[in-house]
């Protein structure tokens, strides 16, 4: 694999149901590295409770999956959108009771996992996603759970996939997270040498993570006026806006009231904010 591409259909479509599914139909899977991760097999190979829940979004073909069953793994749960992919894992599996595979789109997806594996889920969806995905991730994992993978430290022209740098990172799952590790990964495959990070995030049970919906925001001047009156608040440990100023990613000490955020954000009602609860 000379070039990390996947898309080889219309990158112009929207990368919804359709588009995933259309990738597995004409078989333009170019993320695809036909086995499991070095980084991730090592990381499976360290653990010992082979109880834990595991979930691994963006299943794709499920290499990861495999070789936690080979290991003994007794609770697998692989969710992805694209229903030719997914027809084809559940008839793979259809003999194997430690494995679940679900057709679905993981930010409606429910459960409570003790360990999340990231295997080019999170650089598949697009730049405005990226607070949605920390709070979700957060919401999904248990108590001292853990997710470890792999991201993008470099930048691509086009995507999916969508890259992204390390200082990037650690401002988008700070306080969220508990950063175990977030550096340059010493052992990707050969065409992605150098261009990955590992990480390893415990999720940090003493803040609240909360996404808001919010509408008004027009231009860079805005967004940062809005940042800074939030930061203004007691309590408030991390805030963000995603790509499209819709998406807005609080981690604060206690949840703060949509009243509360509302007055601060703007008394003259030219914004609106909104609790997302899911």
């Amino acid at each position: 694999m000379s070039e990390i591409q996947c898309c080889t259909v219309s990158c112009e479509r929207p990368l919804d149901q359709n588009y995933w599914d259309a990738q597995y139909k004409s078989k333009t899977t170019g993320w695809d590295l036909g086995a499991v991760s070095t980084p991730i097999r090592l990381y499976i190979d360290e653990q010992t409770d082979k109880n834990k829940r595991i979930l691994i979004p963006g299943g794709g073909n499920s290499y990861e999956a495999e070789y936690l069953l080979d290991k003994g793994f007794t609770n697998i749960t692989v969710i992805d959108i694209a229903p030719t992919l997914v027809q084809q894992l559940q008839k793979k599996f259809t003999s194997e009771e430690r494995i679940r595979v679900v057709l679905g789109d993981f930010f409606e997806h429910q459960g409570q996992y003790d360990l999340i594996i990231e295997q080019t889920f999170f650089c598949a969806l697009p730049p405005s996603l990226r607070q949605r995905y920390v709070w979700k991730m957060h919401q999904l994992l248990a108590d001292k759970g853990m997710l470890v993978g792999l991201l993008f430290n470099r930048s691509f022209e086009k995507g999916p996939p969508f890259g992204g740098s390390l200082p990037e990172y650690e401002i988008l799952f700070r306080d969220s997270f508990f950063t175990h590790r977030l550096d340059i990964c010493a052992n990707s495959v050969a065409p992605r040498a150098n261009t990955e990070l590992w990480f390893e995030f415990e999720k940090n049970t003493d803040v609240n993570v909360g996404l808001y919906r919010i509408d008004g925001i027009t231009c860079s001047e805005c967004s940062k006026t809005v940042i800074q009156n939030i930061k203004a608040l007691a309590g408030v440990k991390n805030i963000s806006l995603n790509t499209a100023n819709t998406d807005l990613l609080l981690v604060s000490d206690a949840e703060i009231s949509e009243d509360l955020l509302q007055q601060q954000v703007d008394s003259t009602g030219k914004y609106s904010i909104e609790k997302v609860t899911k």
